[in-house]
């Protein structure tokens, strides 16, 4: 299973829990005047979707490499202060660097990818340096004494060995990002902190649950398909999901 014990118990409970709220709801009128901001949702979704994906997908292209680069001797010196100026980014508090960013790009779409960007790449970086710096010395040397080039020894031994705990970065990254874009909101990005934040404005419970909760929804399914993908692409051997302690 992709799942250790404690994530399927999660899941099942909030399965649970949604299965009970909704039975609660259907006799207070609540289902209709959520599905009365359906079309809102779905448009909404899709940005906040928008916003995660382009984020997200720039911060592993960027982070993941960053932090490979300084796991490598030439640049060891500077992995600290390198790692040190990537936390900035999530020192600053996140309207803080919204903030920044839209002074810097202006209100829109783009300043909120890249507020978004800077605040999601530390743990992939981190995570990223971490696990290629834990794979164990004597299998690097069994690497060398097989004849493997620097770069051979990188893709055959230490990132795959390194997998799971970049996927655990990665993981923790975009459930931060996830749950850090209805904030785009604020400076004209979109997504459905539009519902959250409007909802709180106008005293309307319904409206802020219509944001609220599919930006929930979004955060586990994100959460259990990086899961699943780490369960398929991380090798066996170094895989604890397959080899349960």
């Amino acid at each position: 299973m992709p799942f250790q014990s404690p994530q399927r118990l999660f899941y099942g409970a909030a399965l649970v829990a949604m299965f009970a709220l909704g039975i609660w709801t259907q006799g207070t009128g609540f289902v209709d005047d959520f599905l009365f901001y359906w079309p809102d949702i779905t448009y909404l979704l899709r940005q906040h979707i928008m916003l995660m994906l382009i984020s997200g997908g720039l911060a592993i292209a960027f982070a993941v490499p960053a932090g490979v680069v300084l796991t490598r001797p030439r640049f060891a010196r500077l992995a600290e202060s390198a790692m040190q100026v990537l936390n900035v980014g999530q020192t600053i508090p996140t309207l803080a660097v919204l903030a920044l960013s839209m002074t810097l790009l202006g209100i829109g779409t783009v300043p909120a990818i890249f507020a978004l960007f800077v605040y999601t790449i530390l743990p992939i970086a981190r995570n990223t340096y971490a696990g290629i710096k834990s794979v164990p010395d004597h299998m690097k040397e069994a690497a060398a004494g097989m004849g493997m080039s620097p770069m051979q020894m990188l893709f055959r031994v230490e990132l795959p060995n390194a997998l799971f705990v970049i996927f655990a970065g990665i993981r923790t990254a975009l459930a931060v990002n996830v749950g850090t874009v209805p904030l785009a909101f604020l400076i004209g990005g979109g997504g459905l902190g539009e519902l959250i934040f409007t909802g709180i404005a106008m005293d309307d419970t319904v409206m802020m649950l219509a944001g609220a909760i599919p930006t929930a929804l979004l955060a586990v399914v994100v959460d259990m398909v990086v899961a699943t993908l780490a369960f398929l692409l991380v090798p066996k051997g170094v895989n604890p999901l397959r080899n349960p302690a």
